[in-house]
């Protein structure tokens, strides 16, 4: 029986996707959590086959939390979901250590299929974005500028851009505000913008968030 956790903060998102897995026999939620510092208290004392981690949520996120329990345990394999289809998403949740990517809007039967491939030791990323990443190697035309950003750079973008405040960012990654604003400043530096707006405007151009998040 492969064991799956849920990893989303919406209820009826995580509902929805139960509802999928508990149609394959094979198949067992044994728990739902809501952020992702839930998902690493979770897998230290109940070690899932299968973690599926929404990437956006309160808290630390998606992002982190795949790395910490990819770093936790090689037995325990994440499939990050996420509305997320542009780069660099897609190619940092892998680099951190994911064994699959798939979009919010993907088939049940890819889902399921995802699942299946991972549990066999294979990484499974959706047809349409793995061709994305591998067009964007080639694409000597205009270049994604979050593609310059470290992990933790990005991580607190997607916080800045999703309206989270800098003392709430802060409490959330254990660290200082005015270490918060020191990578802020950087992130400024590296995309040539001067304003949060600015960078939510450029988050909206390059698709890192959608405008139905706002």
């Amino acid at each position: 029986m492969v064991k799956i956790l849920l990893v989303d903060d919406h209820e009826l998102v995580r509902s929805g996707i139960r509802l999928i897995l508990e149609g394959i026999s094979t198949f067992s939620v044994v728990a739902e959590v809501k952020s992702g510092e839930e998902a690493i208290r979770y897998c230290r004392h109940d070690a899932p086959d299968i973690v599926l981690m929404d990437v956006n949520m309160p808290g630390i996120g998606g992002l982190e939390a795949t790395k910490q329990i990819a770093r936790m345990s090689e037995n325990i394999r994440v499939i990050c979901i996420s509305m997320h289809t542009e780069n660099p998403i897609p190619a940092k949740v892998m680099q951190m250590g994911a064994f699959g990517f798939i979009t919010k809007n993907a088939e049940p039967d890819e889902m399921v299929r995802a699942v299946h491939k991972v549990v066999a030791g294979q990484k499974y990323i959706a047809p349409e974005i793995a061709q994305q990443i591998a067009i964007g190697k080639l694409d000597l035309g205009d270049s994604n500028p979050f593609d310059q950003l470290s992990d933790r750079e990005l991580e607190i973008t997607l916080m800045l851009v999703t309206g989270r405040r800098v003392p709430d960012i802060a409490d959330s990654l254990n660290i200082s505000p005015k270490t918060i604003n020191t990578y802020r400043y950087r992130m400024f530096e590296k995309l040539e913008i001067n304003s949060d707006v600015e960078l939510t405007h450029l988050a909206l151009r390059y698709k890192l968030i959608s405008p139905d998040f706002l």
